[in-house]
């Protein structure tokens, strides 16, 4: 039973749109963020290595770097279409692993980069393009690499993704329960820092206030509704606060379908409010992508369908 909740049976297609959702979030982060990356080519002060970079007692020369950041997005691209998945799954994940280290070893950590990591990792591994994956003509595909397992691609654009298979279903379980845990320790680093500060609402009050200062003195614009919301902090910031340690500590709720999306809405809201209040983006939340594989994907609506089809995704994951 365990271990059919951990494996549960799930379309091809909804494996594949998730491949999809991921990727082009990372095509267009690193595309959007590229002078950024760009840049860590040329630091030289304040190295300190992190994760899989921890023995580095250097930085990596700047060529290195440099052709990384140059090849993150053309993976990204290529397994958003599903091209050659077996080799630029992989690759997209090793790359964005020393790309998004390597600028975390600046002193900058960021947790939705960590997330989209983690995903991508788990997507590199799976049959994430055993559908929705673009076919080269024959000609070339003879000369180039397989696209994928032999048999499971039509010659044209797209093939259909009806089939059910646990193996579509572990990959799903386990970016969803990547997700919750992330939210159940963000809440636990909450409680261990902030302790009933935090419940009051005080904790989240300095850090609004902490971010308009820096943005005054930095001479930046704060957020107009920084001001707002701490002149009304006690029956706004005190809520606000407590329903969002709640959220995070019952994140496993949002495994079972009929919690999932009060949880995601939430949490939603949580980091809308944060980036209205203090101008702190967490884009992959904020695109809902983070939340993607808790929802059966392939019965939404998409560009170039019609009607969501049921057929085959009788199962939630």
């Amino acid at each position: 039973m365990i271990g059919r909740w951990l494996a549960p049976p799930a379309p091809a297609r909804r494996l594949a749109l998730f491949r999809v959702l991921v990727a082009a979030f990372a095509l267009a982060y690193l595309t959007v963020r590229f002078p950024a990356f760009w840049a860590t080519a040329t630091l030289t002060d304040g190295f300190d290595p992190v994760g899989v970079l921890a023995p580095l007692d250097r930085p990596l020369p700047a060529g290195a770097v440099r052709a990384l950041v140059l090849a993150a997005p053309l993976l990204a691209a290529a397994v958003t279409v599903g091209l050659w998945f077996r080799v630029t799954g992989p690759a997209l994940a090793a790359v964005l692993t020393v790309v998004l280290t390597y600028r975390s070893s600046w002193g900058r950590l960021l947790y939705f980069d960590n997330l989209l990591l983690l995903h991508t990792l788990v997507l590199a591994f799976s049959p994430a393009a055993d559908d929705l994956a673009l076919r080269l003509p024959p000609a070339l595909r003879r000369r180039t690499l397989p696209s994928g397992p032999p048999g499971r691609h039509l010659p044209s654009e797209f093939s259909p993704g009806d089939r059910s298979d646990s193996r579509y279903g572990w990959p799903l379980r386990l970016c969803a329960l990547v997700t919750v845990t992330t939210y159940v320790l963000a809440g636990v680093a909450k409680l261990r820092t902030g302790g009933l500060d935090w419940l009051s609402g005080d904790t989240l009050a300095h850090h609004v206030a902490f971010s308009a200062a820096r943005l005054e003195v930095l001479g930046g614009t704060p957020s107009p509704a920084a001001r707002l919301v701490l002149s009304h902090s006690t029956w706004l910031l005190a809520p606000a606060a407590l329903s969002t340690v709640i959220l995070e500590l019952g994140a496993p709720l949002a495994l079972w379908p009929r919690l999932r999306t009060p949880w995601v809405v939430g949490l939603w809201a949580f980091h809308a409010a944060v980036a209205a209040t203090m101008f702190v983006l967490f884009p992959y939340p904020l695109a809902a992508v983070a939340f993607a594989p808790l929802y059966p994907l392939e019965r939404w609506r998409w560009p170039w369908r019609g009607r969501p089809r049921r057929r085959g995704a009788a199962l939630d994951v």
